[in-house]
């Protein structure tokens, strides 16, 4: 049995790790994050920001190439050079983890690097990059260590003609061709990006719409502005079979009673995450699991004393920003702070597609089925002077309130920035704020954010430019 040096050792630097770790060392608690690729996680490198840096590029692209007239470029030699896009997008990733390394220097938490292992409780083994195993001790052992993506069978990623995001963010020319797996976040982004670049790209969803867990009308929104680019989406869909053929994949999909055989230059499987939970020892352990998830309580605490989690490996919400919060609730928890349970039902959600989906709370069906009595009110992006000046006014804001005591229930946007817009809701809702008070909340004119302050007049007395 090692020493136990550290009051707590974090399993994982990604959002969930890295803050939970920065955290306690701010508390006073001497700290140590083991991880065995990546600081920052797959979020800073591979993920949530090179992403929105290639998506950056795609909305100027597409800006130039389709709006061309509009806006007054002369366009008829124009080219995209998508590796240059790729290029800016590992600058800017570099640059965050760059940060984050710092932001571990600075608050004095040490970099442990390596595959982590619990051999006994109070004592983390890890092994590293030239093999030598070593043990540490600490009193608390965090779990952050993510998840991977979850592929279906027969759609075995081979890097090259069957992708996932983590190759697919890497490449540095587009597909000829693309299908993708999935019409969730990831898979509404690559579309999105892809498509900017003149990739034909058809959406494969299983379920009746995409963006399935998101509110209903923001789904057919943007459906809408999907198929007027040109990206095709097959809903209720599956793939029943994927045969790799010179220069692409053979795919058969089954939609509508029948298979359809489709070929394609690569596949994308965007069909969601699996925790990271194995080969840490915590079966052994006899820490509480389900499905690979590992079971916490409010205070982010396992069913072992000593051992917490945090992040993508406990399925609560499978978002870089809940991840953080609940780093944060759990540093606290551990120095005996007290802590509020997160709702995870509320927190912000976002879609980085164009146009945008940002919501958080309850959609009206789940309102109504939960039995409350609500009011809902609607206000477009077309009647907003800032959006009518970008060029970008698809969508609309919807509040729905509860009206027996006049406060937000949830909220579903669909539009340009709309993910900017959700922390002045969810601030109210958190606050317990009225919707009156966000409709007497003065706006700075012109901005997307008067939108909020317009629906909120809608739910508290009448819309004024409506």
């Amino acid at each position: 049995m090692p020493s136990s040096p550290y009051d707590v050792i974090v399993l994982g630097a990604g959002p969930a790790g890295y803050v939970c770790a920065i955290r306690a060392a701010q508390l006073g608690l001497k700290t140590a994050v083991v991880e065995k690729e990546f600081i920052g996680g797959v979020c800073l490198n591979i993920g949530c920001i090179p992403s929105k840096a290639l998506l950056r590029n795609a909305e100027i692209v597409r800006t130039i190439a389709t709006g061309g007239r509009e806006f007054g470029f002369v366009t008829g030699s124009f080219r995209a050079d998508y590796s240059a896009a790729v290029r800016r997008s590992r600058q800017t990733a570099a640059r965050m983890v760059k940060g984050v390394e710092f932001l571990l220097q600075k608050n004095a938490v040490d970099v442990i690097r390596g595959s982590a292992a619990i051999r006994e409780p109070g004592s983390v083994e890890v092994t590293g990059p030239d093999g030598t195993a070593t043990r540490y001790g600490a009193k608390n052992i965090v779990l952050a260590t993510g998840a991977r993506p979850a592929v279906p069978p027969g759609l075995t990623p081979d890097g090259k003609t069957i992708l996932t995001y983590r190759e697919a963010i890497l490449q540095e020319t587009p597909p000829g061709s693309a299908v993708i797996v999935g019409g969730g976040p990831i898979g509404l982004e690559f579309a999105t990006l892809w498509n900017a670049y003149g990739v034909p790209v058809t959406v494969v969803e299983m379920l009746p719409r995409i963006a399935p867990f998101e509110d209903e009308e923001a789904s057919a929104e943007l459906a809408k502005a999907f198929a007027r680019r040109g990206i095709e989406i097959r809903t209720g869909a599956t793939v029943k079979s994927a045969e790799r053929v010179d220069g692409g994949v053979r795919l058969e999909i089954q939609a509508d009673g029948g298979i359809q055989p489709v070929e394609t230059a690569q596949v994308l499987v965007a069909t969601g995450f699996r925790p990271n939970s194995e080969n840490l020892g915590l079966e052994a352990l006899g820490v509480g699991m389900e499905k690979g998830r590992i079971l916490i309580d409010g205070r982010m605490a396992a069913s072992v004393p000593g051992i917490w989690a945090v992040g993508d490996v406990t399925g609560k919400l499978m978002l870089a920003h809940v991840g953080s919060a609940m780093g944060i609730a759990c540093a606290e928890a551990i120095a005996s702070r007290d802590v509020s349970p997160l709702e995870y039902e509320f927190m912000p959600r976002a879609v980085y597609s164009q146009p945008q989906i940002a919501s958080f709370g309850l959609t009206e069906s789940q309102a109504a089925a939960r039995g409350y009595s609500i009011r809902v009110a609607r206000f477009p992006f077309q009647a907003n002077g800032k959006a009518l000046g970008s060029g970008e006014y698809a969508g609309w804001v919807k509040l729905v309130a509860d009206d027996a005591k006049g406060t937000l229930l949830g909220a579903h946007l669909v539009g340009p920035e709309a993910s900017e817009l959700l922390p002045e809701l969810t601030l109210a809702y958190r606050a317990g704020l009225p919707v009156e008070a966000i409709a007497r909340n003065v706006h700075a004119h012109p901005t997307l954010s008067e939108t909020l302050m317009e629906a909120a007049h809608g739910l508290s007395g009448g819309y004024i430019h409506l």
